[in-house]
């Protein structure tokens, strides 16, 4: 006797020797049979794309993030943004390994010959080339941003590009921190050196865009007035720079130009000063 025999009685005779679980089992043997989903690799989401340098004027590839490929997943108070999996800062510097100019990527274009020469006399005269690789490790962003602040104070760039590649240098070494192995046996040692290396960027940004603000003309490194005042603020706040911060957040709340996302950190980060005070 089957457990739907009864059936039978009721017209339903073509149900008598139903496999109750039949649909489970259909579906279980599809999802053996279906091939397994792609695995994504680094070249899914970066490629080499070609440069003619404006210094040497050598043609190279540079590793380039392929655009929306990579999802926002949130953003830190000083508007470091955070992406998932793979993070599109590092790789915002393009380097010539022939003669070792570099820059962020919205510069790299923009240097006249006077600083081409500067860059050949003081970087090109003994640099002994970059590694090449899609799969950049932190240390590799360090080592590209170090180059490009160097090239920078060689070039005798402007405080605003010095300061963008010190903020963005700075959101480097943040990620390489969050990304840390917490087994390392060195753990703590490195985090000290990493945090202090942080705090001496964001210090060297917090001073060249204040520098920037009273000398140069907006938008700066493709940032409006109010976007450089509340990064100035945020980076100011953490050194306890109070006054500094305070008047440019008050700028910011009443400018009728600034838009209602970048006033609502604003509010938060005055909220959150006072709650420093406090303390």
């Amino acid at each position: 006797m089957g457990v739907l025999s009864g059936l039978g009685n009721l017209g339903l005779g073509n149900l008598e020797n139903a496999d109750v679980f039949a649909q489970e089992k259909k579906e279980e043997a599809a999802k053996k049979a279906a091939p397994e989903p792609k695995k994504m690799t680094i070249d899914d989401f970066v490629f080499d794309k070609s440069y003619s340098c404006p210094v040497c004027y050598q043609e190279f590839s540079n590793p380039t993030m392929k655009a929306n490929k990579v999802k926002l997943v949130g953003q830190d108070s000083d508007l470091r943004p955070k992406y998932d999996p793979v993070d599109p800062i590092k790789y915002d510097i393009i380097a010539c390994p022939h003669c070792g100019y570099a820059a962020l990527s919205r510069y790299f274009d923009k240097i006249t010959p006077p600083q081409a020469k500067l860059v050949k006399s003081e970087i090109s005269s003994s640099f002994h080339g970059i590694k090449h690789t899609l799969d950049y490790s932190y240390d590799d962003a360090v080592e590209r941003y170090q180059l490009a602040l160097g090239n920078a104070i060689v070039k005798r760039a402007r405080s605003s590009e010095k300061a963008y590649i010190c903020l963005k240098l700075a959101w480097v070494i943040r990620a390489k921190m969050e990304a840390l192995d917490i087994d390392l046996p060195d753990y703590d040692t490195q985090m000290d050196e990493l945090k202090k290396d942080e705090m001496e960027l964001l210090q060297n940004a917090l001073d060249g865009f204040m520098n920037a603000r009273q000398t140069e003309d907006f938008p700066m490194c493709g940032m409006d007035e109010t976007t450089v005042d509340y990064i100035i603020s945020v980076t100011a706040a953490k050194f306890q720079k109070y006054d500094v911060a305070s008047k440019l957040i008050a700028g910011i709340l009443t400018d009728p130009k600034a838009n209602s996302r970048i006033k609502d950190k604003a509010r938060d980060l005055k909220d959150s000063i006072l709650q420093q005070k406090k303390q």
